[in-house]
Order: structure tokens, then C-alpha cells, then sequence
């Protein structure tokens, strides 16, 4: 099967990062995007000190920061955004139009939203975010045990074999160095969002793992 993947196109972003060793890992292998997780739930939180070192280290590099909240009021976005600086946010939780629309007008700000996938009929959720600059689809939780994201496990990938929109789009979602080919040799995203599928255990992330995968996609597009 002909690839429709670049490694020179296709962006990659690997979220819940806490520590400076892995973030100077991910610049130096010029990954596109680093997630900084506020949703004190995840064993990925990371508090807005912390995280404001990590942005600091970040500057001037390829590797752009993306804030991913949970249902945030708005006004504690704000803080967010202007103590970090923020260009992208990542909404992960029931944020609607409106909201996402309120943000963009105080803000230049991308927006990237996510959308929990099961079947078909999830796709139409597209339409209630008209505003949102990418989309994220995930895995959709279904126990109320599990968090908004990286729970570790894949959805049904065919779903969005044909998907044809305008807006750029990520698959989240249980990806890692052992299924990442097969993920693309079915679609055909903007780029790929991973957290779990790279770590030793929940929360801390495995250089080697993250390594692995960006080799995987690099070694099918020599």
C-alpha cells in the first residue's frame, strides 16, 4: 500500500508532559507540539508554575506548547493563556460554540477541540464547533471511571477512512510504536497526539518509547 503519510507534513504532538529532560528530548527530535495538561484529575496535571518553565525552555524552538483543559470557566482560561502566553488550547471537556467563540474574540489563539469517537454518528459533532480551528478525535470514554483522555485505548480508525472536512484534524488515542503504521496506513490525519502509548507507567514518559514511534514514522517515509 502507497503511503499517504509525511514525515515532513504529518505533525506530531505528545501530551501530558511534566519534566524538562523529556520536553529537551522532544525539541531536539523537533516534535511539533507538547501537551501541558491542567485537569488535576490526570496523573499528567501539571500545575501553572511548572508549567511556565516548560514554556520558558520552549521558546524559539518548533516544539509549541498546547494547554489542555476540562470544562475550565472561561475567565480561568484567561489566567492561563495570559500568564503561559498560550497559542493553542485543547478543549477535552462538554465546552460548546459559544464558549469556544468567547475565547477567540479576547484572544489569537488556535483552538483545538475534541471529539469523542464510538460510531459513525459521533462525526456529525463536527458540526456543533464551527469556530474550532482543529479537531481531536479520541477514544470515547464510557465508564465513569475513565478519564476524558489517555485511557490508553484505540477507537474503530475506519470511521474516519473517508472523512472529508475542511478544518485540520489529530488521532488521540491509545497510539504507540506498535500500531502507529497501521493507524496510517488507514487515514490519513494532520497529525497524531499521543501520551500513554509513549510512558513507563501513567504519567512519566519513556524516552525510548517516544524514540521508537518517531522512528517508526520516519523509517516508513525514507
Amino acid at each position: 500500500m502507497i503511503k499517504q503519510y509525511d514525515i515532513k507534513s504529518l505533525n506530531v504532538k505528545i501530551c501530558g508532559i511534566c519534566d524538562t529532560k523529556t520536553l529537551e528530548f522532544l525539541i531536539s527530535n523537533t516534535v511539533d507540539f507538547f501537551g501541558l495538561i491542567f485537569y488535576n484529575k490526570s496523573p499528567r496535571y501539571i500545575d501553572v508554575d511548572k508549567a511556565k518553565n516548560l514554556v520558558n525552555i520552549a521558546k524559539g524552538t518548533i516544539t509549541k506548547p498546547v494547554g489542555v483543559f476540562v470544562n475550565y470557566p472561561i475567565a480561568t482560561i484567561q489566567e492561563y493563556i495570559d500568564k503561559l502566553d498560550l497559542k493553542f488550547l485543547q478543549l477535552h471537556g462538554n465546552e460548546d460554540e459559544f464558549y469556544i467563540k468567547k475565547i477567540k474574540k479576547n484572544n489569537d489563539i488556535n483552538i483545538i477541540k475534541s471529539i469523542g469517537i464510538h460510531n459513525f454518528e459521533d462525526i456529525k459533532l463536527i458540526e456543533n464547533y464551527f469556530s474550532a480551528d482543529y479537531f481531536l478525535f479520541d477514544y470515547k470514554p464510557n465508564k465513569k471511571n475513565e478519564l476524558p483522555g489517555g485511557n490508553s485505548k484505540i477507537f474503530n480508525w475506519k470511521i474516519l477512512q473517508d472523512l472529508n472536512i475542511s478544518k485540520k484534524w489529530f488521532l488521540s488515542g491509545g497510539i504507540n510504536e506498535k500500531n502507529i503504521n497501521k493507524a496510517l496506513d488507514i487515514i490519513n490525519p494532520y497529525g497524531i497526539d499521543v501520551s500513554s502509548g509513549v510512558e513507563e507507567k501513567p504519567g512519566v514518559k519513556s524516552l525510548k518509547k517516544i524514540s521508537s514511534l518517531l522512528k517508526k514514522i520516519r523509517k516508513n517515509n525514507d
